[in-house]
């Protein structure tokens, strides 16, 4: 399997469909949910709130609430941190923190890759993406974190969710090394991931 490509992004103007709808702190829009709490550890600490849109991609978003509820991501890195561009993580096959990490990006998990789910949303910073390869068919379990816009990005990546509380957290992952393409030595990761 190829090394997964990745995107994340917080739609500025977000329009969310049904349910209640809270501003939070940050003026960011948390909708109707659910949502998917990152415990995050190591030089980075805290909580990340990321409010899944399963009006926009229900397949996606079906398959990382199962992975959540199965303790998939728990202690999963975040093997590739561009400066500038995208946290990305979620690599349930190679990407745990007890593990040999020299695969960490080329894996999923046992559930079966998912068809494209491409919106019209745009990918802005806290936006989260599904990662993928080559082919728009091949995401699984690998998503990733949005730190700025990327509008190159729109159309070409599933967007299922947007961070609603922790951005902060998300930009204190560690960075990895650009001539490297984003690989992380010693990589910050998910502790704990849970749904609410």
């Amino acid at each position: 399997m190829s090394e997964r490509v990745f995107a994340l992004a917080l739609a500025a103007g977000l329009a969310l469909t049904g349910g209640a709808l809270a501003e939070t702190g940050s003026g960011v829009v948390d909708g109707p949910g659910p949502n998917l709490v990152l415990e995050v550890a190591g030089a980075a600490q805290g909580r990340v709130v990321i409010d899944l849109l399963p009006d926009v991609a229900p397949r996606h978003v079906e398959q990382i609430t199962a992975l959540a509820a199965e303790g998939a991501y728990d202690e999963v890195v975040f093997h590739r941190v561009i400066e500038g561009f995208m946290a990305q993580t979620g690599d349930v096959q190679f990407g745990k923190r007890a593990g040999d990490l020299s695969l960490a990006g080329m894996g999923g998990s046992q559930r079966p890759d998912l068809p494209a789910e491409f919106s019209n949303r745009a990918f802005v910073r806290g936006m989260v993406g599904m990662a993928r390869s080559q082919s728009p068919d091949s995401a699984n379990s690998q998503f990733f974190i949005m730190f700025d816009e990327a509008p190159y990005l729109d159309g070409q990546y599933t967007i299922v969710g947007h961070v609603v509380e922790g951005m902060d957290v998300v930009d204190a992952i560690k960075k990895g090394d650009q001539r490297q393409n984003g690989l992380v030595a010693d990589p910050d990761y998910i502790q704990r991931a849970t749904v609410e």
